[in-house]
């Protein structure tokens, strides 16, 4: 099912770069069919259509935008990254203590330890 939304999803997507690139812009742009030359459809006509055709076709897309983010979000509902940390036990089966941070010696020593920061050089 997502799968055949998500290609919809494309295939509206590619249309809809189409028409707005078809649609005449202020300065010509890509715009196609130039001049007053009385054809099927007038330059109005056209560009009326053409705004329609626009507005379907990002109406369509927003909705299937919106269908994915909830099937993806029903596909997701019951797991979380937390979920996938397994705690360690020990031989008893007794959770045991964490483990030192990894790069932990790269850390300065704990108040009451005398040790200098910086080791010496003797």
């Amino acid at each position: 099912m997502e799968n055949v939304v998500l290609i919809i999803h494309l295939l509206l997507a590619l249309g809809l770069i189409a028409v707005v690139l078809l649609q005449r812009s202020e300065g010509g742009g890509l715009g196609m069919g130039g001049g007053g030359g009385g054809g099927a459809m007038t330059g109005r006509a056209a560009a009326t259509a053409l705004s329609k055709v626009t507005w379907i076709l990002a109406a369509a897309f927003i909705v299937t935008s919106i269908t994915l983010t909830v099937l993806a979000a029903q596909k997701s509902a019951g797991s979380s990254v937390a979920d996938r940390i397994v705690a360690p036990a020990g031989d008893d089966g007794a959770e045991t203590a964490p483990a030192a941070p990894l790069g932990s010696d790269l850390l300065p020593p704990a108040e009451g330890d005398n040790a200098p920061l910086v080791p010496s050089a003797d």
